[in-house]
């Protein structure tokens, strides 16, 4: 089954135009097009949408992962770069869960504080 840009837009809960962004930076070259031009998703494009934007949600950079995109399509040459690129990536999210754990502690002692003052 394929599906419209809006559909994808809507599924993803971002705005149509965030989606033609992304095909201008050249994040989407697997993605088909109608005869009138108009772009269509197959159920391989929402899964590869869906890791790119696990990638952007998780702080890569555009620049990076439009490398991993084009590496991608290159193929089965690039698994060692790809895989380089997500194992770096997973501790790049582990430092942010770490630095988020530490933030919620300090913000748990400050409501602790607040209530011990206010009884």
């Amino acid at each position: 089954m394929d599906y419209s840009i809006g559909q994808v837009a809507k599924m993803n809960n971002m705005t149509i135009s965030q989606l033609h962004y992304y095909d201008r930076q050249g994040l989407l070259p697997f993605i088909n097009r109608t005869e009138n031009g108009d772009r269509t998703f197959d159920e391989g494009s929402l899964k590869f949408l869906e890791m790119i934007l696990c990638l952007k949600n998780t702080g890569m950079p555009i620049k990076k992962i439009k490398e991993f995109v084009q590496w991608t399509m290159d193929g089965e040459q690039t698994l060692s770069e790809r895989m380089e690129m997500m194992l770096e990536q997973e501790q790049n999210v582990r430092q942010q869960i770490r630095d988020m754990q530490a933030n919620l502690e300090k913000i748990q002692m400050k409501i602790k504080r607040y209530e011990n003052e206010m009884n």
